[in-house]
């Protein structure tokens, strides 16, 4: 499958709630990035994702409420990450 401006990981942060969630959360990108993220993923290659994580948290998430963005959990980190990887 061919994307226009490429698209973010499969995996979701829906239900990160602890650190080991988080980290299983960070395995599904990885598997889903050496599957086909890295030429898939709008971002993926390091300081692509990198300069895109920092353009997210500095935006904010379009979906999530300001209060519960300035509040850090595991589940916003997990957002972050999974915005990155396809962020414009």
């Amino acid at each position: 499958m061919t994307y226009e401006t490429g698209r973010a990981t499969d995996a979701n942060p829906s239900d990160v709630e602890t650190r080991e969630e988080f980290t299983d959360f960070l395995s599904a990108v990885l598997v889903d990035f050496r599957s086909t993220g890295a030429s898939e993923w709008e971002n993926g290659t390091l300081d692509r994702f990198l300069e895109a994580f920092s353009a997210v948290a500095e935006a904010r998430l379009v979906d999530e409420p300001k209060q519960e963005q300035e509040q850090a959990s595991w589940r916003l980190f997990a957002q972050l990450v999974q915005a990155a990887t396809g962020y414009e």
